[in-house]
């Protein structure tokens, strides 16, 4: 049972630690700004979306999206959008490849790369950022997609091991 409420519980957690850790953002490295933006709660999303049910990730997303939109920015239906389609995508591509945990790895980090990069030319047509890319390459998209990568490398192995026990639980009530 306890695992049943893990999973969503994790999810809100995530949800709120994504701006704490984004409070250490800005650093200064080697004489160059870089902007590390966690993308916790996604990389999440797209574990569920491969080893547990698609449609779950796909709720997850919309809802999440839909409060990331209302707290966090300006612009309502951004990200209630978006985390859908990226969960969406994981799901669908699974059936393509194996979801063995370091291709699920290299999948969620290609993922949060596309859809920073769709945030950025949304944000650069709107006139929002007149960042130019290859700032925006160098001192975000590279250090961001690093950070999600180590934090995915940390905690990857433990969200696919609760993502499996609930797995298991949900076979369990089933037999």
């Amino acid at each position: 049972m306890w695992i049943r409420l893990t999973i969503p519980f994790i999810a809100i957690v995530l949800f709120l630690l994504e701006p704490e850790f984004a409070l250490f953002s800005p650093i200064e490295w080697n004489g160059e700004i870089i902007y590390l933006v966690p993308r916790f709660l996604i990389l999440y999303l797209i574990f569920i979306s491969i080893y547990y049910s698609r449609k779950r990730a796909v709720t997850y997303g919309l809802f999440f999206g839909l409060l990331y939109d209302v707290f966090y920015i300006d612009i309502i239906g951004l990200y209630t959008v978006l985390y859908p389609l990226v969960c969406y995508t994981a799901g669908w591509s699974v059936k393509y490849i194996h979801q063995h945990l370091s291709i699920t790895t290299i999948l969620s980090v290609v993922l949060v790369a596309l859809m920073e990069l769709i945030l950025f030319y949304f944000f650069h047509f709107i006139h929002f950022t007149t960042l130019p890319f290859k700032e925006f390459l160098l001192i975000r998209l590279i250090p961001s997609i690093l950070a999600n990568l180590l934090y995915l490398i940390m905690l990857g192995w433990a969200f696919k091991y609760l993502i499996d026990a609930r797995v298991l639980q949900k076979a369990r009530e089933l037999s």
